[in-house]
């Protein structure tokens, strides 16, 4: 080992001393500066020119995401048991809340005093205007916002285009020296930027989900303990993140799976046996952690219940029509077997009809004899939507025109005659019934469910709906087998 002398230690000391004189000066002059967060991107480029600047870099990344769910709005099937391999997704298929985006895709729509209540549903992709094609081309990489995700504190508007088209620009975009400044801001997908799609769809703040809130930006641990910023502070995609632009998770009401070969489930985290207790780890093997541990959903903002169709609603403040929406807050889960596969009501195929007389839009598959089954969580969302007389198809709706002038008549058949080419198309309507699993708005602890909340008289759980004769705990207490 080769040791200092006394002679290079003192003229160590020295030029020690020296440096840090000048980096104290330097350090008063730019504390400023150093305070500032400080983004990956502030030195690649000088000016922001449109998704082709991202492109210079990040063709290969492009190009992945434009294969995505989050592109195409569709991908594969496999959790989907009536899909036949079909790729499907929000793009052509249809939902008992704003029903399907093509026919209302993009453009301004104007009350009766020329006030704007809509942008069209593209105002969520994560594309510039255009509806993504299967094929990639120049003209579709060039389409997709790399912003939308990416950068923090982006936003971007409608204009018009020379060819009499609408496209989503950045709302910065005449001003080169702001427009540089956010492009810069490149980062992963943090909450805010997830929440601005997410906790919006359906139509309002909640409406769809029930438990992503716009809250959950910055919210405390009784919203949710995950993503709470004063705790564990999780961003969506510590759990969501995947590969290649595809996350991970599928819910139990979407049509397509970005990552069929990684399902995420609580486990991968917590174990199979996550508990002191014997008798709680046992409840794990049928009973979903989600069971407990969100006792209510809709807790800031309440979310869309039931969403009827065939009863126009006026708002004279907004000057607005809409479906009549039934709002709920601090809802209590309805609770369900589920294998992880669902059963969707699929465009262009007849009905299928429950035993309640609802048509079942999407249903969890399973029950308590399979192995693989467990109870779940679920937001019920009732809906009523239009069907073909002869044919017997679920017809969606062209909302935008809808919310402007009130004729429920013609958003069914102009939506009849754009999804299924069918004139003046002859229809009635029918109650429908979605089961939307509940993955968020995780309770502390403290407040997950006792026994007595689900084993008593008047409890939550709907035992003979589950396929039990009556409750399984008071049976143990007679000695009766409750397999």
């Amino acid at each position: 080992m080769r040791y200092l002398t006394r002679p290079r230690v003192l003229h160590l000391v020295a030029v020690l001393a020296a440096v840090a004189l000048v980096s104290g000066a330097a350090g008063l002059a730019t504390a400023e500066q150093s305070a500032k967060p400080k983004y990956t991107h502030q030195e690649y480029f000088e000016h922001y020119e449109g998704t082709k600047t991202c492109l210079e870099c990040h063709r290969d990344e492009a190009v992945s995401f434009f294969h995505s769910q989050h592109y195409q709005w569709k991908g594969e099937t496999p959790q989907l048991l009536n899909a036949h391999g079909k790729k499907l997704g929000k793009i052509n298929t249809i939902n008992d809340f704003c029903t399907n985006p093509k026919a209302s895709w993009i453009g301004l729509t104007r009350n009766s005093r020329g006030e704007i209540l809509s942008k069209g549903c593209s105002a969520c992709h994560a594309g510039l205007g255009k509806l993504p094609k299967e094929e990639i081309s120049e003209q579709q990489i060039e389409n997709i916002d790399c912003l939308m995700c990416h950068a923090s504190g982006y936003n971007r508007d409608l204009y018009p285009t020379d060819d009499g088209g609408w496209q989503w620009r950045p709302v910065l975009w005449k001003n080169q020296v702001g427009m540089d400044s956010v492009s810069k801001r490149i980062s992963l997908p943090q909450r805010k930027m997830c929440l601005r799609c997410h906790a919006g769809s359906g139509g309002g703040p909640n409406f769809k989900r029930g438990d992503i809130e716009y809250a959950m930006a910055d919210g405390d641990e009784e919203l949710d303990v995950h993503m709470a910023a004063s705790g564990n502070d999780m961003q969506c995609i510590a759990c969501h993140g995947g590969e290649d632009h595809r996350v991970l998770g599928r819910g139990t009401d979407l049509s397509a799976t970005d990552s069929p070969d990684h399902l995420l489930r609580c486990n991968e985290c917590h174990g199979d046996t996550p508990h002191k207790v014997t008798a709680l780890n046992a409840h794990t093997k049928k009973v979903y952690c989600t069971v407990c541990h969100i006792p209510r959903f809709a807790k800031v903002d309440p979310t869309d219940m039931v969403r009827d169709w065939s009863k126009p609603s006026y708002d004279e403040e907004k000057d607005k029509y809409s479906a009549t929406i039934t709002l709920e807050k601090d809802v209590q889960p309805v609770y369900a077997w589920y294998d992880g596969t669902t059963i969707a009501q699929l465009p262009g195929e007849p009905i299928r009809v429950n035993a309640d007389g609802k048509v079942g839009m999407m249903m969890p598959h399973g029950d308590r004899a399979e192995d693989g089954a467990k109870i779940y969580a679920f937001k019920v969302h009732r809906g009523k939507l239009p069907v073909l007389e002869d044919k017997r198809w679920i017809v969606p709706i062209v909302v935008e025109e809808f919310f402007a002038d009130g004729d429920i008549d013609k958003a069914v058949k102009e939506a009849a005659k754009e999804f299924y080419g069918i004139d003046d198309a002859s229809y009635e309507w029918t109650d429908t019934v979605r089961y939307m699993g509940i993955f968020h708005e995780v309770a502390p602890a403290s407040e997950a469910l006792g026994c007595l909340d689900c084993h008593s008289p008047g409890g939550r759980m709907d035992w003979q709906a589950l396929g039990y004769d009556g409750d399984p705990l008071a049976k143990v207490f007679a000695g009766a087998d409750t397999r």
